[in-house]
């Protein structure tokens, strides 16, 4: 789901961009003294009934915007999730919450407890499976959003000559603030308060905005002439105002019996006034001490997370270019273990860590298949047995596991997803072990449903050669040609080298874990997963073409189970299809022009105004997209309510919410006029909005400019040109690759991989200390450089001392990036509000740092 835009960075910031990550695994499991590796949660509060169960769902939020909403365990303490998130955050965050909810079918839902990370803190957490308590949810506690404020102290002469001072209040405008209950109607009170005295005012409620421009201003008292009398008598003299505050309380406005709620506060002591009269920052709300005494932690059990999160800062194309070239290289040098790409997957910890970022950069730059080729034709040679080719966790079986999943999701999709999930729905009984088997249940009548199941699946996938993706059956042709030159006494291995990777390390796992390659949105239920389980297995064995089937099952029941394929037309299917993804010039492209479905789910529309007197109004409608149009209906299967062909879009972008008062909203432009969709969440509308762009980004007819505000009452509300017909006055955001399947940003990429080689410095050090031992000693090397595989120790040695250079010219210009940054910034900025305790941290840590150190 992450998705970098090359183009936003040169539109918009010509010279740097920061790309946040977010990768989590949400096991939410309850036995107690369980070590399952997909998490745990323990002492769970009972619910207060009889039966003591409760319906518990987890949900994943940004500050207080919900991104991802797990799926319901009923009638359980102790649920068990194991689900994985993975997105790119679009906006700026202060805390990665999560919220332990019970289901009420009756009232709303409520919160178990929750787990708030400061994003300062994420590091600590990064791909770690740690506990957290559960923390109670107070509502003075739960703010977010920042306000731009303004004070003056002015002296005023009164008509008698007395002199006494006023307070200027301005309250300019505030920015992301909760949306609670699915509305945000906010307002702010002001209030003037010291020891002996309370003064407060109000400002306008804004309707139907989480960002309010108030810009209202209140004056206060300050000092007072001594002559000045009330009821209640008091005198202030001027050192008084030390002793007083301006306090803001921000609040939603609500039309609940239970009152207006609680938004955030901030308090500030006049003294301030005396450095700076006037005094203008942006400040973060903060919660509310109320007083309220502390629960004892454990009091709502613990939750267990596993946290990764990345932050990129990448630079315009030209910084990259000596390290990327290199990379792009790495297919031409020979021999290829002494080539940059190849030294990277010897030094970092786990070959997955370097074959993503790698996979990724070679594919944008179409040299993913030469290095493939050259990394597993050189394997391969190393490879004493044809039983065991490719079956360790090299480079090579990470680089093509990476290839596949990238370019081959859609393929996995199309090919696995509707039987899937009719499984899913049908949970038929498919236990075929007598011990498992149930009272009511039959063995025969199990047997043939599973054999079904298997019998649809295997067929799909033997009749989708010719869907299979370019680039994987390039990446076959080579792996085929290698293993049979280099053991042509086995005619089997031409085969096997292909079908150890489509079958047992793509389509086996998508079957056995669909959640995981988003075959279905949610972890299946255990009878479901047992059906997967088996299926799964069958699958692996029949695509093996092992000699000895039966003999591959551990289990009799299974090995009984596989006589019912032990038929010589399944090898045959499996060979044909082998044959056909992995032969050059399988097939002709054009071939295959069934609609892809690309993405689906609901959202919010706004009326077209199709109708000439139609009301525009908002519903809630179920939206398609395939590669061929974008449809929406009242609800998923029905049909549909209106279709706009992919040729007719014309451009796909975010609309500001003053239009409608509406957070997350885009807009689908027609020749004709726009659609209006409201998505659930930040994460959402991006999706959506790179995925509608990219699958029309090559239309001829396609916008440069377009307008970013709604046109409302006769004027568009950003340029106000009065005819609905104007051209637009906002450049259009930049385009995007028009290969729906590869969305990559090269110089991201890069400067990861150039973060991975600064993290193993130390073994790229160690490994030229290596090329030099060989270099010299023909004798039994050192343990420490076993471990590295040189062919070459000069050339290896050339290609690592270019690594470091290149990758030692990216931290200086990083660290003079920063020292820049930080005589620039200052703290209560918009950027860097008053309360942004990581910016603080931040300061400390360029405070220590000498002023010569790169």
């Amino acid at each position: 789901m992450t998705i970098s835009h090359k183009a936003f960075r040169k539109d918009f910031c010509p010279t740097f961009e920061k790309h946040r990550d977010l990768q989590l695994n949400i096991p939410f499991v309850a036995k107690k003294n369980s070590s399952r590796k997909s998490g745990e949660a323990k002492n769970l509060p009972t619910y207060p009934g009889p039966n003591k169960m409760r319906d518990c769902y987890c949900t994943v939020n940004l500050d207080q915007e919900e991104v991802f909403r797990t799926k319901i365990v009923e009638k359980s303490l102790c649920p068990f999730y194991g689900e994985d998130f993975y997105c790119e955050i679009p906006r700026s965050f202060r805390h990665l919450s999560f919220y332990v909810f019970d289901r009420d079918v009756f009232r709303r839902d409520s919160i178990i407890g929750k787990v708030a990370i400061r994003k300062e803190d994420l590091p600590k957490y990064h791909n770690r499976d740690t506990w957290f308590q559960l923390q109670h949810v107070d509502a003075d506690s739960e703010v977010q959003g920042k306000v731009h404020l303004e004070l003056r102290l002015s002296e005023v002469i009164t008509d008698s000559g007395i002199v006494c001072h006023k307070l200027a209040t301005r309250i300019l405008e505030c920015q992301g603030l909760p949306i609670v209950n699915g509305q945000c109607d906010p307002y702010a009170t002001v209030t003037l308060a010291g020891p002996y005295r309370s003064e407060a005012k109000k400002t306008k409620v804004k309707k139907k905005t989480n960002n309010p421009q108030f810009d209202e201003v209140f004056y206060f008292e300050v000092t007072r002439p001594c002559s000045y009398s009330r009821k209640s008598h008091f005198d202030f003299e001027e050192e008084d105002v030390d002793k007083l505050e301006i306090r803001v309380d921000l609040w939603n406005a609500s039309n609940l019996k239970f009152g207006d709620e609680f938004l955030g506060e901030l308090r500030i002591p006049l003294k301030v006034l005396r450095q700076c009269s006037p005094y203008e920052a942006w400040y973060f709300l903060q919660p509310r001490d109320n007083g309220s005494k502390s629960l004892k932690p454990g009091d709502l059990g613990s939750l267990r997370l596993n946290v990764v999160y990345t932050e990129d800062h990448v630079f315009s194309s030209d910084y990259y270019g000596p390290l990327r070239d290199l990379l792009l290289r790495s297919a031409d040098v020979e021999p290829v273990s002494a080539s940059a790409a190849h030294i990277l997957g010897e030094v970092c910890r786990e070959k997955q860590e370097a074959a993503v970022p790698l996979v990724r950069l070679l594919l944008h730059y179409g040299r993913v298949v030469p290095f493939i080729c050259a990394i597993a034709s050189a394997e391969v040679r190393r490879t004493q047995d044809p039983n065991t080719i490719f079956r360790g966790n090299s480079l090579t079986s990470k680089c093509i596991d990476e290839t596949m999943k990238l370019a081959g999701m859609q393929y996995l999709h199309d090919t696995l997803k509707p039987t899937i999930e009719e499984i899913c729905q049908s949970h038929k009984s498919c236990e075929i072990d007598p011990v498992r088997l149930k009272e009511h249940e039959s063995l025969e009548s199990n047997m043939e449903n599973l054999r079904q199941y298997v019998d649809r699946i295997f067929n799909v996938i033997t009749k989708s050669g010719v869907s299979c993706p370019t680039v994987m059956c390039d990446i076959f042709f080579s792996l085929r040609e290698a293993a049979a030159k280099r053991f042509q006494d086995d005619l089997d291995v031409r085969y096997t080298a292909v079908s150890s990777f489509i079958f047992l390390r793509f389509f086996a796992p998508a079957i056995l874990s669909p959640n995981l390659f988003q075959l279905t949105p949610h972890h299946t239920d255990p009878q479901t997963s047992r059906t997967l389980t088996l299926v799964s297995k069958t699958i692996q064995t029949l695509g093996s073409l092992s000699k000895s089937k039966s003999a591959s099952f551990k289990e009799s029941y299974m090995a009984a189970f596989y006589e019912f394929f032990n038929e010589q037309k399944y090898a045959d299917a499996v060979k044909n299809f082998l044959d056909l993804i992995s032969s050059s010039g399988r097939r002709d492209p054009k071939s295959v022009q069934q609609p892809i479905l690309l993405k689906e789910g609901f959202m919010i529309k706004r009326a077209q105004g199709r109708k000439r007197f139609g009301m525009k109004n908002f519903k809630k409608r179920w939206f398609r997209l395939t590669n061929h149009e974008f449809t929406y209906q009242k609800n998923k299967g029905d049909p549909p309510l209106c279709s706009i062909p992919i040729e007719n879009i014309l451009a796909v972008e975010t609309l500001e919410e003053e239009s409608f008062k509406m957070k997350n909203m885009f807009q689908v432009i027609q020749p004709e006029r726009a659609l209006y969709i409201q998505a659930n969440n930040c994460v959402e509308a991006k999706a959506w909005i790179d995925i509608l762009t990219k699958v029309s980004q090559c239309n001829q007819k396609r916008l440069t400019v377009y307008h970013p505000s709604a046109y409302l009452n006769g004027h568009w509300l950003c340029c106000r040109a009065s005819s609905d017909t104007a051209t637009g006055c906002t450049p259009c955001t930049g385009g995007l690759p028009a290969n729906i399947q590869l969305d990559i940003d090269g110089d991201r990429e890069t400067e990861r991989i150039s973060s991975l080689f600064s993290l193993y410095m130390s073994r790229l050090e160690k490994m030229q200390e290596a090329c030099g031992s060989r270099s010299v000693y023909d004798g039994p090397e050192q343990e420490e450089y076993s471990t590295f595989i040189i062919d070459d120790p000069q050339e290896t040695y050339k290609t690592l001392r270019q690594v470091i250079a290149g990758v030692g010219a990216l931290e200086q210009e990083h660290a003079q990036y920063k020292r820049d940054k930080f005589k620039k910034t200052k703290y209560g900025s918009q950027e860097h509000p008053i309360g942004d305790k990581s910016f603080q941290s931040y300061i400390r840590q360029q405070s220590e740092i000498p002023t010569h150190t790169m």
